[in-house]
């Protein structure tokens, strides 16, 4: 950010309602909003998204008024203004305006935006200016953001109390630090992308605009990986029409809950638990395009469709985001992995498919067939993911260069309307980090995700690569823990921070949920456009001492092969350098190394670099010294010339460690217990890197738009004191976000979570109606939380009470142990799971929760109770008791959760709204009630019923702006979605050409 003078104006004016604004007591005066005669789309766009956001904050609706110059304004205003030139162009002419002028006229660059106060005869006006359409649009939501309006990916966070408004004093210019902002969702699991419709995908795509994002990047795993999926086609030429529509094609699909991988067993949702069947219509549950092909479509006319449909989706969900300045991008593994159907289709011409060229003419038919099927920005080739740990095989390394080298030949012969671009796990293979910079082109981008699910920091290898755009893309939540909450504020930060040091363009968060992501998410956008908070010093060529490291310790280990032990019983691990001044001479270092951590050969692989040569080549500890022994290198007359001894490491394989540094001479000595602590005369390490920068300030923005002023600095300091540091219940087992047994005893476990009851206890200050539905969806995913690690207890009780039926041989006795030992435990876990299910189905409201249920119903429980369960049965000789089973019946209260969300639509489409409803008994009433924004009484309709507790309403294209709610009656309640409604209610904008 450059220039910032203003406070946020909910803040600054309180939180004093506007008497009668909702009953139209009184009149709400609210400024006209002034476009260009000849506005742009996005002009208009931006014109349309500051009425909502004014409507929303005041009750009162503006006026879009249309005006060539703004000398004659009746009103105050807001002015939507491109480069300013509205303003620009009175000021040349000799129209005076109070603190404006030529000269402090600011030059804006494309994706600028300028907040400024005028004001001429009396009237006090906001210029909304930008340095190109984008730019406009980010200084409407910039504005937005002014009236207490926060956004998050699933949708918009607005202030329930409406206020008087004011134009207020106001200078603010933003400038994004990279040029590339965005996401980039994850297809594999249902949490993901896989599940999204085309309305999740256009809801999703309308929100990043207003977190200031610009790019939306998809990957595509190949056949047996472990299947294929159907966003990028693999085909030849003649194989799809001039829209591209396939005729020939290839099983492919999108996770779905019959398909049965990545640790899913095969179910059907009408045999889900505790009546989460009734938030899914059918048994077959999964993306729309696979409806009636599930689990996988039959090669040929299915498998064709299957492909045909992801495109349709991806042309109109592409269109769209272009329409709103957003980069597509798509793309697959690499080396390419041709489908076993394509390769007989080629082998039938007399093709071999290891040949370059036929390579290169696949390459061109995927090629083209993008073109045709849908717009994207980009195609991405993605590394293989084994490279992340392990070294890359020369024979891998070939193919993959191979394989770059013939799609971008195929790509310079046919010009596709779309750029290339790497990614990957890996930025390049272990053995040479930089090796694609060195072969690709320079127009190119590179690009890959944080290495170890996110816990590593950005790569720095992205700081020796020139003159190419380079994107960091860290994780905003790893897929280890995909079914529990997870808050990455302050690494988000952290990752922002060394990826514009490291001179990298482009900022990207890897993901599959939405909203239990919002301060991942806001952190990442925000620090993508501010940095200000930043105190880490700018890197290792600047300061004394290690460019980065975290310490690691082997207090109880015995050290062998030395007499200082206490130097190797503590690391700096993921170390890239030190720099030590010394005085100019020449030096004997010893660098010293223990491997601690890895337990095999080529588990930690780097090289060593002294004064800029290097000296040690794909140095491994493990396999020179083995574990928990004393590794020293020594290097004699090591020239100081410049005052400084430089070490510097290049990892290939996991991270560089090292345990210390001793520097000598005849007239200096310098000794450094690297990782630790002063230790047996050696001094020091500086202060481990942070992984997580601090997040008050941030917390403290987001909380209050979450749960208000009453509680918001309270919630703060809890959320700033958890994240990063969240006890996480979940694992990777076979598949995300599983489950295992916990040894520990849970009064002890139980103490990781006190969070939770001093969240719960600030809920009594707690005011406000939709503060209150946020702060519940908070507290229920921390009870969650608690909950989950409870049962993981409740698990290892269970194991060690089956293992001593097991060990009894008489069969009776085993019984009666079981029934007097097992089976109360598995009551116990049985209550749990109704616990934790009560809280899924309490916050279940994105296609993200659903999928977190089928996890539990696919993933989890099939290893943690069902099988279990099966065994206790057969030991007890009788079926269990209905106290030690799941109830497929829903017992919580009656609840609406929206699955299609759509704040804003284009000119002519339709608006879809899909809602499930969760009660005991079904719902007796589902109405609909919508009405142009702000004006006259609401038209009803009932909404329609699909199956099970899902249905459906859809409203022809809208003509106008509208508002709507949806209000049930259940088990004898009336409730209404959203929480505020009819007060305050859903919005939906017409972007019209």
């Amino acid at each position: 950010m450059r220039k910032q003078h203003a406070a946020v104006l909910v803040l600054t004016l309180g939180a004093s309602l506007l008497a009668g604004c909702c009953a139209g007591e009184k009149k709400i005066v609210v400024p006209d909003i002034v476009i260009a005669p000849d506005a742009s789309r996005l002009e208009q766009i931006a014109a349309a998204e500051v009425r909502r956001y004014l409507y929303l904050a005041t009750g009162g609706i503006p006026a879009v008024v249309k005006a060539a110059s703004l000398s004659n304004l009746a009103n105050a205003s807001v002015v939507i203004s491109r480069k300013g030139l509205l303003l620009f162009r009175d000021i040349e002419a000799g129209i005076p305006f109070d603190q404006v002028s030529l000269e402090n006229f600011p030059k804006l660059y494309p994706e600028d935006y300028w907040l400024k106060t005028i004001e001429r005869s009396g009237l006090r006006h906001l210029l909304v200016a930008g340095g190109d359409g984008p730019g406009i649009l980010y200084g409407a939501y910039a504005f937005a953001e002014q009236l207490g309006v926060r956004f998050e990916l699933d949708g918009d966070v607005v202030p329930e109390f409406r206020v008087t408004f004011a134009i207020p004093e106001l200078d603010k210019t933003g400038r994004p630090l990279f040029a590339i902002r965005g996401i980039q969702p994850f297809h594999d699991f249902p949490e993901g992308p896989d599940w999204w419709s085309l309305d999740n995908m256009k809801a999703v795509l309308g929100q990043l605009p207003k977190l200031g994002m610009n790019f939306f990047g998809l990957h595509t795993y190949p056949e047996k990986g472990p299947n294929a999926e159907p966003t990028v086609w693999i085909g030849n030429r003649g194989e799809f029409d001039a829209e591209g529509k396939v005729n020939a094609s290839y099983p492919a699909s999108y996770q779905n809950t019959l398909r049965g991988n990545w640790g899913y067993a095969p179910k059907k949702t009408g045999e889900y638990s505790f009546g989460a069947s009734g938030l899914f219509e059918r048994d077959d549950y999964g993306n729309d395009v696979m409806e009636g092909f599930v689990p996988e479509p039959k090669p040929g006319p299915e498998s064709n469709e299957v492909f045909n449909r992801a495109a349709a989706v991806f042309k109109d969900a592409f269109r769209f985001a272009r329409g709103l300045g957003i980069k597509t991008c798509v793309g697959t593994e690499t080396p390419l992995k041709v489908p076993e159907l394509v390769r007989n289709r080629l082998a039938a011409k007399g093709k071999n498919p290891k040949d370059p060229a036929v390579v290169r003419d696949v390459y061109k038919a995927m090629f083209e067939r993008i073109a045709a099927a849908y717009p994207v920005d980009y195609y991405w080739f993605w590394t293989w993911e084994g490279w992340t740990w392990s070294d890359a095989k020369a024979e891998e390394v070939k193919a993959v260069t191979s394989d770059l080298e013939q799609a971008i030949r195929a790509w310079k012969e046919i010009r596709p309307p779309f750029r290339l671009a790497t990614c990957g796990w890996v930025l390049g293979p272990p053995s040479n980090r930089t090796l694609f910079d060195q072969v690709l082109p320079k127009d190119i981008a590179m690009s890959c995700i944080n290495r170890e699910v996110g816990k590593a920091p950005v790569d720095p290898t992205f700081a020796r690569i020139r003159g190419r755009s380079l994107w960091a893309i860290p994780w905003l939540e790893d897929d280890p823990s995909l079914t529990s909450p997870q808050f990455w504020a302050g690494r988000m930060r952290r990752d922002a921070v060394d990826a514009l040091r490291y001179g990298c363009d482009g900022f990207l968060g890897i993901h599959w949920r939405t909203r239990i992501l919002s301060p991942n998410v806001q952190a990442l956008a925000r620090a993508a456009w501010d940095q200000s908070w930043n105190t880490l010093s700018k890197g290792p060529d600047e300061t004394a001492g290690p460019a980065s490291g975290q310490f690691l310790a082997f207090k109880d280990r015995a050290i062998a092969g030395t007499k200082e032990p206490g130097v190797y019983q503590d690391v700096r691990e993921r170390v890239f350098g030190y720099r030590l001044p010394v005085p100019a001479g020449s030096y004997t270092v010893t660098l010293k190394f223990v491997e601690g951590q890895i337990d095999r050969k080529d588990g930690r692989v780097f090289d060593v670099f002294l004064q800029g040569k290097k000296v040690v080549e794909k140095f491994d500890i493990f396999a020179r010294a083995g574990k928990f022994t004393a590794l020293d290198l020594v290097f004699r007359d090591v020239a100081a010339k410049d005052g400084r001894i430089s070490v510097d490491f290049v990892d290939r394989i996991h991270y560089p460690c090292i345990a210390g540094i001793v520097i000598e001479s005849p007239n200096y000595v310098q000794w450094i217990n690297c990782g630790g602590l002063a230790v047996a005369g050696y001094e020091p390490d500086w202060p481990e890197t942070p992984r997580n920068l601090a997040t008050l300030d941030f917390y403290r923005d987001w909380a209050l738009s979450e749960f208000g002023v009453s509680i918001g600095d309270e919630a703060a300091g809890l959320f700033s004191r958890i994240d990063g540091k969240l006890p996480m219940p979940a694992t990777w087992t076979d598949g995300p976000g599983g489950i295992v047994p916990n040894p520990r005893p849970w009064e002890e476990v139980r103490e990781d979570y006190e969070f939770v009851d001093d969240f719960a206890e600030i809920q009594t200050r707690l005011t406000g109606t939709a503060t209150a539905e946020r702060f519940d969806y908070w507290l229920k995913n921390f009870e969650y939380m608690r909950e989950v690690a409870r049962f993981g207890c409740l698990w290892s009780d269970f194991n060690k009470a089956m293992a001593k039926v097991k060990a009894e041989k008489d069969p009776a006795a085993k019984a009666r142990l079981a029934a007097a030992a097992a089976l109360p435990v598995r009551i116990e876990m049985a209550g749990s799971l109704k616990k934790i299910f009560g809280c899924l189905l309490a916050a279940a409201g994105t296609m993200g929760e659903l999928g977190t249920i089928m996890n539990w119903e696919q993933h989890i429980l099939p290893g943690a109770f069902e099988k279990p369960g099966l065994e206790l049965e057969k030991i007890l000789g009788e079926p269990l008791p209905a106290q030690a089973k799941l109830s497929p019946d829903y017992d919580g209260p009656p609840r609406i959760a929206v699955l299609s969300r759509r704040t804003s639509l284009e000119a002519g489409e339709d608006l879809r709204i899909k809602v499930a409803i969760l009660s005991k008994a079904k719902a007796q009433k589902a109405q609909l009630y919508w009405r142009e924004m702000g004006k006259g009484p609401y038209k009803a309709e009932l909404l329609g019923s699909i199956d099970r507790g899902v249905y459906s309403a859809t409203l022809a294209a809208p003509a106008t702006d509208i508002e709507y709610y949806i209000k049930i009656t259940a088990d004898g309640r009336e409730v209404v979605w959203p929480a505020t409604a009819p007060a305050l209610n859903q919005t939906v904008v017409i972007f019209r050409d």
